[in-house]
């Protein structure tokens, strides 16, 4: 339970007032979870020699917390830290220990990269590279939607919790968003070499698989993956070249593209439902129809399909 105090006297926790960003949202969200029962303060000015160690002050008052002073503490990949991300580097082992996490330094390390390193790098003014047509939010710009509008009658600690509320529940899924992924690695690696030789991944069941193909596909084989649709009958989808370039390695076929139960009349293959617009998908009601399809899309001499 997270609780704004008006007299600095009673709290326990303590960061800026004004202008909230996802550094100290996202703070707060992570202590609430660890520590439970947070009496908040939210000061323009601090100084943390005027507290003792029962009180945690964060991205305010250049202490252990903050970011803002000249000797500010650096990732190794030369990335500052903010609030967020030293809250995290000092307690969260401890709290995904607390909550039963059992791959605690793969965990911890996975939502590190995952959702508090790119906190910690747009707080510190250093900006994702992003080349598009259209407006793209990141979850630092989404939390700021919550501070209080020009001409209305929001209140700012009120729009603070909210803005709380909402980090809470993105960190609560991260979690077993990483989680599930490291339990789905330890699952999948025995199958990588076999689906290199073939070129393409069969899953009994949906789980996160492009980390796993990323790390261990290191000559790009893989080119596609099938699994369960939960839409029901078999679902194929394209492997990207890397995380960063999301081009797939290699497309269905051309003439696939935006079919729906035509697909089975026009590929020869019997439960044929579906082909994506874009190509990087296709479904069946079969796993045999899958693979069929899937087989079909394999790069051969014949065809003029570039493998990246």
């Amino acid at each position: 339970m997270i609780e704004i105090v008006k007299d600095i006297e009673e709290a326990n926790y303590i960061t800026h007032s004004g202008t909230m960003h996802a550094d100290e949202v996202f703070a707060t969200a992570f202590l609430s979870l660890y520590k439970k029962d947070i009496k908040l303060y939210r000061a323009s000015e601090i100084n943390p020699d005027n507290f003792g160690e029962d009180v945690i002050i964060y991205d305010i008052g250049r202490g252990k917390f903050d970011h803002h002073q000249t000797d500010r503490k650096l990732r190794e990949n030369d990335i500052p830290y903010c609030s967020l991300g030293l809250l995290w580097k000092e307690f969260g082992k401890d709290f995904l220990k607390n909550i039963g996490i059992s791959e605690v330094e793969e965990v911890f390390q996975g939502i590190d990269k995952d959702l508090i390193e790119g906190i910690d790098a747009i707080d510190n003014g250093i900006f994702p590279k992003v080349e598009a047509d259209y407006k793209i939010r990141n979850i630092c710009d989404i939390i700021k939607l919550f501070n209080p509008s020009y001409g209305s009658s929001e209140e700012e600690n009120t729009q603070f919790l909210k803005a709380v509320d909402v980090a809470i529940k993105i960190f609560e899924e991260e979690i077993l968003y990483i989680n599930g992924k490291v339990k789905a690695k330890k699952n999948l690696v025995g199958k990588i070499e076999e689906a290199i030789k073939k070129h393409y991944l069969i899953l009994d069941e949906f789980m996160p698989y492009e980390e796993t193909i990323y790390t261990l596909d290191t000559n790009k084989e893989i080119y596609f993956v099938i699994y369960p649709s939960n839409r029901g009958g078999y679902a194929a989808k394209t492997v990207y070249k890397s995380p960063e370039e999301k081009i797939e390695r290699i497309k269905f076929k051309e003439e696939w593209a935006g079919l729906g139960e035509e697909l089975s009349k026009v590929t020869g293959v019997e439960g044929a439902t579906f082909c994506h617009l874009g190509r990087f998908l296709v479904c069946a009601k079969t796993k045999e129809a899958i693979l069929k399809l899937v087989e079909l899309s394999l790069p051969k001499e014949e065809n003029n399909q570039e493998v990246i």
